[in-house]
């Protein structure tokens, strides 16, 4: 087991340097000019030019990629044009709103996919399967940014109940962990409901019933277990997806967030916030997989097997 980590953990250099490649190749494409930035709109043109100079924007593309190398490596991952304040310092500001916003929204996501899901499959084509299934279309259809808008018109406009802004207690967290964690929701009843019912139907799941086990058991014990694996690797994709979504609600919502930042910075070409922001959240999402492939050991027993043979 801790040889695959180890060779997990020396596959994501390689991944993150081709990352960092990519992203800082588009930032530094795009037109921009850092002193400019740095400096204001009424700067005169000689002061741009010469912090310009100093910065190293008119070095080849590969200098001054590899220049950004020796900083990630050093631990630094550079100043921010705008406020000049170290980029590590921004990111650890704001990560936590984030981490906490898509761990609670993954989190709630697993409450209502799974059971539902479950339900859906164990009463085939019942009332309860065609309310999951119609819940699960519906949510997978919908756009997040419009459902947190409508939640924003009636929850905080209308009737009142929610702040519709900031993260400054419990209920801030109310509307924007909801209306992420359904469509991520939807996707897991779908998949669960599939899952259970391929599981259902194998023989060792009529042999449990026909030696008296009670359905319970059953379900939760035998056939749950094996069904959840598709369903724990979609929900680390899932995990990625809302992350990638809480870039829009953090606009929505006015959190101060690192999809906010990131978005900011794109917006400014702000190179080092973004490329700091696109670096972290590249190296969580592969923790995350990483995760979820060891997760699988605690509940396949097989997988366990294969990771210590291998």
């Amino acid at each position: 087991m801790s040889k695959y980590i180890i060779k997990r953990l020396l596959i994501m250099i390689p991944t993150l340097m081709l990352i960092t490649m990519i992203v800082f190749g588009i930032m530094c494409l795009t037109p921009s000019s850092p002193g400019r930035v740095i400096l204001g709109e009424k700067a005169d043109q000689a002061a741009v030019d010469e912090l310009n100079q100093r910065l190293g924007v008119n070095d080849p593309f590969l200098i001054r990629y590899f220049n950004y190398l020796k900083g990630i490596l050093k631990g630094d991952l550079g100043n921010s044009y705008r406020s000049n304040r170290p980029v590590r310092d921004d990111i650890l500001l704001r990560l936590p709103n984030t981490l906490i916003l898509t761990t609670a929204a993954i989190g709630l996501a697993l409450l209502i996919g799974i059971p539902i899901g479950v339900l859906s499959a164990v009463k085939q084509y019942s009332v309860y399967d065609m309310l999951g299934t119609t819940f699960a279309m519906f949510m997978a259809s919908v756009p997040t940014f419009w459902l947190s808008l409508m939640a924003i018109v009636l929850f905080s406009l209308k009737l009142k109940w929610l702040p519709s802004n900031g993260l400054d207690s419990f209920r801030h967290f109310i509307l924007p962990t909801v209306t992420l964690a359904l469509g991520a929701a939807a996707s897991l009843v779908r998949l669960t409901r599939t899952t259970m019912l391929e599981t259902i139907r194998q023989d060792y799941i009529r042999t449990a019933y026909s030696k008296g086990q009670s359905p319970g058991i059953i379900i939760f014990r035998h056939a749950l277990n094996n069904a959840l694996l598709p369903v724990i690797t979609s929900a680390g994709m899932q995990f990625g997806g809302i992350m990638g979504s809480a870039v829009v609600l953090e606009q929505v919502f006015a959190i101060n967030g690192i999809g906010t930042m990131i978005t900011e910075a794109i917006r400014m070409k702000d190179i080092p916030q973004a490329m700091g922001c696109s670096l972290v959240l590249s190296f969580l999402f592969m923790v995350i997989m990483l995760a979820v492939d060891l997760l699988y050991a605690f509940i396949d027993p097989r997988v366990k097997a294969r990771y210590v043979k291998g």
